[in-house]
């Protein structure tokens, strides 16, 4: 059986937005080009319709997908407030010996964003850290080393 899949409310609303406008303007704005191409005749060596096909069937391909995640994904609410252990969810601070504080928000792997501090649970820093307590020394491999990482908050 395959992981669950983790969204935050914020999330699970950004992917029903997508799979909104996926389903209604874009499907409508493609069937268009469809039937533009189909009126041109040939369809053998017409290359708007077999683009268009082409982009149709990464356009349902998407909404499948999108449609499997909301149906099957756990919503997490953000907490807020000290918490007591690392789990999907909560902001966690973590400091390198000798390094600035950086916190995380450990989120499900369809939204993680390392560059906006959105990391995934199943990355190697959220796995190593989930279950994790403040205080605790935490080492982390990682594909350019070993880091350890000391917890300083979590919220």
């Amino acid at each position: 059986m395959p992981d669950p899949t983790y969204l935050t409310s914020e999330g699970a609303t950004r992917l029903k937005k997508e799979l909104a406008e996926l389903k209604g303007p874009q499907r409508l704005a493609l069937a268009k080009r469809l039937r533009e191409a189909i009126q041109m005749g040939d369809l053998s060596e017409n290359a708007d319709y077999h683009k268009a096909k082409e982009d149709q069937g990464f356009l349902e391909g998407r909404i499948l997908e999108l449609e499997h995640i909301l149906r099957d994904a756990i919503i997490v609410e953000e907490k807020s407030g000290p918490r007591d252990v690392v789990e999907v969810g909560v902001r966690v601070t973590v400091q390198e010996p000798g390094q600035d504080p950086e916190t995380f928000y450990l989120v499900g792997a369809k939204e993680a964003n390392p560059r906006n501090g959105k990391i995934s649970h199943e990355s190697p820093i959220g796995r190593s850290l989930m279950g994790h307590r403040r205080g605790d020394t935490v080492e982390v491999e990682t594909p350019g080393g070993k880091l350890r990482f000391k917890i300083v908050k979590i919220e």
